[in-house]
């Protein structure tokens, strides 16, 4: 079977705190693959918790479901997708603004959503009440051209 990824996983885990963690290096260890830099890995895994996070605290709020996460390799590019079957997203667009939440009381910031946005290329969430949500988000990791040489450098040349 020919896959359309040059690499797949999936992951799924119980909707405890203690998971974040477990997923966010999970994702940085498939990210790994690609070669990116510290800073886009410490990337990657900052969207990552903020959107296990979210399915935690917002989608199973009290109660306790499954997280599923699923990363493809593509091009250069890492894909990871991150859903619960919890409650949904009433208002997408006012959830998406910065400082908006629905736990002012856990003294939540409400910038998990622009925190993935400010880490990743793309980011797309497609959520539906009592049924669940589903955050996309893309990462370009950008390779380093190959060094050419610098006037400086030694170079040994046969003459």
């Amino acid at each position: 079977m020919k896959s359309r990824y040059d690499n797949e996983m999936e992951l799924s885990f119980l909707s405890k705190s203690n998971n974040e963690a477990f997923a966010r290096i999970t994702v940085a260890a498939f990210a790994a693959q690609l070669d990116p830099t510290i800073e886009e890995l410490a990337d990657i895994k900052t969207a990552v918790s903020e959107a296990v996070t979210n399915c935690i605290i917002h989608g199973y709020e009290d109660t306790e479901g499954i997280i599923k996460v699923r990363a493809t390799l593509l091009d250069n590019c890492l894909e990871v997708e991150i859903s619960d079957n919890g409650k949904g997203i009433e208002d997408v667009e006012l959830a998406r603004k910065p400082l908006y939440t629905t736990k002012g009381n856990l003294e939540r910031s409400g910038m998990g959503f622009t925190i993935m946005e400010s880490f990743m290329d793309e980011v797309k969430i497609h959520s539906v009440v009592g049924i669940g949500t589903k955050v996309t988000m893309k990462k370009k990791i950008k390779k380093e051209e190959n060094k050419s040489l610098n006037d400086d450098e030694d170079v040994l040349i046969n003459t």
